[in-house]
């Protein structure tokens, strides 16, 4: 699939492929015994803990020794502080997802001015630059993650529809360019649809929002998007409190969001992220950058469109495992499971 969307600085998305490794260049990263630190936004939730998995794995093949993954719990003022941790362990490479852009800038740039090289995951602090503060970022197209989560919610829609999107309310790459795909394409091919827009700074306030949404005075919610998939989970919980059953769509195929769409909603579409081979990009283009050779600025991977329909396939795909019981049974309502 095409990556639709453009990097932070206006860049072509490469794709992963641009980085891969050869025998002789594994053999010349064991020979480096290197050693990496991670910084991640949040380890809590499915993504986060694939797309470490995809990282140390590969780091692994590499003869590459993990020292530590810190969990910043979308704190700047933790990543701060995590990246500083790491920075006086001398490590030759940080891997870091910055939890805000302005707020965790300097803490950033320390980090390439130590020589140590850096790698990104999602986002960009305010004022790196690739080649001089960090070799690359590696990210889905959240753009196009965005536009396919309008997609598979549109066709669920009736005439007029009042339309609750929830975003995040934190300055932050892949959300925003998430929510600007989700209403270009609502603008374009649903006019007669109304955003309803409200942000979150917590989870507990998506699920605010969604009550708010469903309660609101005026016509009644049509659907929903959700940015991700652990807010969703939140805004789920808001529903069910007023008892209602819009369609909702989001991205990154969880586990619990995959079970509400496998057994028959209120969660319709999922626009799924392929963490565990983000997580193996991020790896090579670590491995690919401290050896010198030429490393695209931005490695984008697209998206996967998850209906009822393919949803068992697509979660084997994703995640690398067994699909949960509850997923089978779910779609074995529908059809059997060959």
């Amino acid at each position: 699939m095409k990556v639709l969307g453009l990097g932070p600085h206006g860049e072509r998305a490469s794709p992963p492929e641009r980085v891969s490794l050869l025998p002789e260049d594994i053999k010349a990263a064991r020979a480096r015994g290197l050693r990496v630190g991670l910084a991640m936004h949040t380890l809590e939730g499915d993504w986060s803990t694939r797309v470490v998995r995809g990282i140390v794995g590969m780091l692994g093949e590499c003869g590459a020794a993990v020292i530590d993954v810190i969990d910043c719990g979308f704190s700047a003022d933790a990543q701060s502080a995590a990246l500083e941790c790491l920075r006086a362990q001398r490590p030759d490479a940080i891997i870091s997802l910055p939890v805000a852009n302005a707020d965790v800038a300097e803490a950033h740039r320390r980090v390439s001015e130590d020589g140590i090289h850096l790698t990104l995951i999602d986002n960009v602090p305010t004022g790196l630059t690739p080649g001089q503060h960090y070799s690359a970022l590696v990210s889905a197209d959240n753009f196009g993650l965005g536009r396919m989560a309008a997609e598979l919610l549109s066709p669920h829609l009736p005439k007029g529809a009042r339309v609750g999107l929830i975003g995040y309310d934190t300055e932050f790459f892949p959300t925003d360019q998430r929510e600007i795909a989700f209403r270009s394409w609502m603008e374009q091919n649903r006019s007669d649809a109304r955003l309803d827009v409200g942000r979150f700074s917590s989870f507990a306030d998506a699920e605010r929002l969604a009550e708010d949404f469903v309660r609101r005075d005026g016509d009644s919610l049509g659907g929903l998007f959700v940015v991700w998939d652990t807010p969703c989970l939140a805004a789920l919980r808001g529903l069910v409190a007023c008892g209602s059953h819009v369609p909702v769509t989001t991205i990154d195929l969880g586990r619990e969001v995959a079970g509400s769409l496998a057994s028959g909603g209120p969660v319709v579409g999922i626009a799924a992220q392929r963490p565990f081979q983000q997580g193996e990009a991020v790896a090579k283009a670590l491995v690919t950058a401290i050896l010198g050779r030429s490393c695209p600025e931005w490695i984008a991977l697209p998206g996967l469109p998850v209906t009822r329909d393919n949803v068992v396939q697509t979660y084997q795909a994703v995640w690398r495992e067994v699909v949960p019981r509850a997923v089978l049974e779910g779609v074995s309502l529908v059809k059997p499971v060959r």
